[in-house]
């Protein structure tokens, strides 16, 4: 036995085959529900990796998952881990033009994708010459656009003919797991993962928050030894790796994952009451304050005292809204960790973490802050780029020039050099500027998006905010923000965000250009759109001149 995924998911089923391991928990009136033991979902995942045996796919070919959170998103993950086939996230927000770049570059031979996504796997699907192998899961939604025929097999009938006992050739922890990340600018690129590095840097090494195990049975040895109790509702897309990942993390305790199709606040607080939540993952302001807005109103009184934890990775949850569910949840704690699909988990924020002293994070024993040019390790107070060393991933697939620019080896050990500028202190603590490619130079000073943007999430009135950087005849360019306000708010003036984020930050950080506007866009996960909102901040006249003080 090796740190394989698949291989260490069948030793906690071993001993606990009996234990509920996934419930589908959909509330919209769909009577979707399902749920699924230890050993119901070993069975269905043999029966899927199987079905990609008996169709020709082979070990390390690559399957992509066009598909919304459902039972069927994870059992197609542990089916293709069992069959040798490396699994790759697809946006399903992607259309035509994004799907082709990404089905040619992760060279994907098979896809498994949700019926009302037909009509874009059928646009995309004749300029893709490798894709040999399709399986839709459900009809069509109401509403969605009636696409082409594509030659597709029914998941319930892939899953029907594959046999549901194990019967696998012996795996490896060299086998790959790809996670395809967007990012904000270029084109999506994807994270090559050996399991083993996987297992370690994005699942904790089978104790995200303890010492991790000394070798593979050790796993399933610590869930015999232990008992059920904790529910893991990871509420992103399962698209995104930081979902997946924590549903691998409950499975790698024996515990029980609780999912939903999308996110929707009231139904994932039904669900925290009904199933006795206890951690919850979520992506930023962008999820916790419709949790808070549901609490204050239509789900006010909704027993929450089961949750313990609430954490988020991707994006920070403000000093303000995590204030506000606070006092609506006060058993809960709010966690900011860092980490990326380039590194895993890096760290998580501390508590005296906010506008006043930034984004400060306590981070593990293999990151640091380096230079990245020398890629030797900054003084205290100088700024550097955040790197993490050991097990980290082997490169972006088809990219040799990204992976060359990213990774490197240094004194025998493979690093990975992340685009987050950082600084850290006497005591080893990381403050967390902002990504690189996000800085606003205004007249010669950085300024990071993230800080501003926790500032002005601060503000009353502000529902949610995005900062960018627009040229400037005089400053090179000035501090733009684009906000959505708060529903009933009136629109406040520049003035007015300017002499709040005033005495938060220093004069040259203070916005010159207020946009208002319905809704910040961010992706499914509530990441950032960048992009976007510099494109709004561009096209939205003047700037309001100011001093750079």
């Amino acid at each position: 036995m090796e740190y394989n995924l698949a291989d260490l998911f069948e030793s906690v089923v071993d001993v606990v085959p009996d234990r509920e391991a996934l419930v589908y928990a959909d509330h919209p009136g769909t009577g979707a529900e399902r749920r699924l033991t230890y050993a119901e979902l070993d069975a269905a995942a043999n029966r899927f990796g199987h079905h990609l045996i008996d169709s020709g796919i082979r070990p390390g070919e690559h399957l992509g998952l066009h598909l919304y959170n459902g039972v069927e998103y994870l059992q197609t993950v542990l089916g293709c881990l069992k069959a040798r086939v490396v699994p790759v996230n697809v946006n399903y927000r992607y259309v035509e033009e994004e799907l082709v770049y990404l089905y040619r570059d992760a060279d994907l031979v098979a896809l498994v994708f949700d019926a009302g996504f037909a009509d874009r796997v059928a646009a995309a699907l004749p300029r893709v010459a490798g894709l040999r192998h399709l399986v839709r899961v459900g009809a069509a939604e109401p509403g969605a656009r009636p696409g082409a025929a594509v030659p597709a097999v029914a998941f319930a009938d892939a899953e029907a003919a594959g046999s549901p006992e194990r019967g696998f050739p012996a795996r490896s922890g060299d086998d790959q797991f790809i996670i395809y990340t967007g990012g904000t600018t270029g084109m999506p690129k994807g994270v090559m993962w050996r399991q083993e590095d996987l297992f370690f840097s994005g699942l904790g090494g089978g104790a995200p928050t303890g010492e991790p195990v000394s070798r593979p049975q050790e796993l399933a040895e610590r869930v015999a030894a232990g008992g059920a109790g904790i529910t893991f509702f990871p509420t992103a897309p399962l698209m995104h790796g930081t979902s997946t990942l924590t549903a691998f993390i409950g499975f790698g305790f024996g515990q029980r994952v609780v999912i939903h199709r999308k996110f929707a606040a009231e139904a994932v607080l039904r669900t925290i009451e009904e199933e006795r939540v206890t951690s919850v993952s979520l992506v930023g302001d962008a999820m916790l304050r419709p949790l808070v807005d549901a609490l204050s109103g239509a789900m006010k009184g909704t027993d929450c005292s089961s949750l313990f934890s609430v954490s988020s990775s991707g994006a920070i949850m403000s000093d303000t809204v995590r204030r506000q569910f606070r006092d609506l949840v006060p058993g809960a704690l709010l966690l900011n960790n860092f980490g990326s699909s380039e590194s895993g988990f890096n760290g998580t924020a501390t508590e005296d973490s906010g506008p006043e002293r930034g984004f400060r994070i306590r981070v593990n024993s293999r990151t640091r802050v380096v230079d990245p040019d020398s890629r030797e390790p900054v003084a205290v107070g100088e700024v550097g780029r955040v790197a993490q060393c050991g097990h980290v991933p082997l490169g972006y697939y088809n990219d040799p020039g990204k992976t060359a620019e990213t990774f490197f080896e240094k004194d025998g050990r493979r690093w990975v050099l992340l685009g987050d500028m950082a600084t850290v202190d006497e005591e080893g603590v990381v403050t967390v500027l902002g990504r690189g490619s996000q800085c606003i130079n205004t007249g010669g000073e950085k300024v990071y998006p993230e800080e501003v943007e926790q500032a002005l999430k601060s503000h009353p009135d502000v529902y949610d905010a995005l900062v960018a950087g627009v040229p400037d005849a005089r400053w090179g360019h000035h501090v733009a923000a684009v906000v959505a306000l708060r529903p009933g708010a009136a629109a406040p003036s520049l003035a007015d965000v300017q002499a709040h984020c005033r005495a938060l930050l220093a004069g040259y950080k203070i916005p010159r250009r207020l946009v208002i506007t319905d809704v910040v866009r961010r992706s499914p996960s509530g990441k950032a759109d960048y992009r976007w909102a510099r494109e709004v901040a561009a096209s939205a006249g003047a700037r309001i001149p100011g001093p750079q003080d």
